[in-house]
């Protein structure tokens, strides 16, 4: 029957565009998976960098910062 064979071929058409679709998911999350830690690390980075200069009473944004004179 042409109905049957309609239905047929439209949900192997479903089956392939899922198959592929997990496919570019899978891709997309190993890529997540490979860049998150990276920039994760990266940014922790810049947070010490940060903390550290704000620290140090000798680096050049804290030697040139204006101070505070209490009264």
């Amino acid at each position: 029957m042409v109905v049957d064979e309609t239905i047929s071929l439209a949900l192997i058409r479903i089956a392939d565009a899922i198959e592929e679709n997990g496919e570019t998911l899978k891709r997309i999350a190993d890529h997540y998976d490979g860049v998150v830690p990276v920039m994760t690390r990266n940014a922790k980075r810049v947070e010490k960098a940060h903390e550290e200069v704000e620290d140090n009473p000798y680096s050049l944004q804290n030697i040139f910062r204006p101070s505070r004179q209490e009264n």
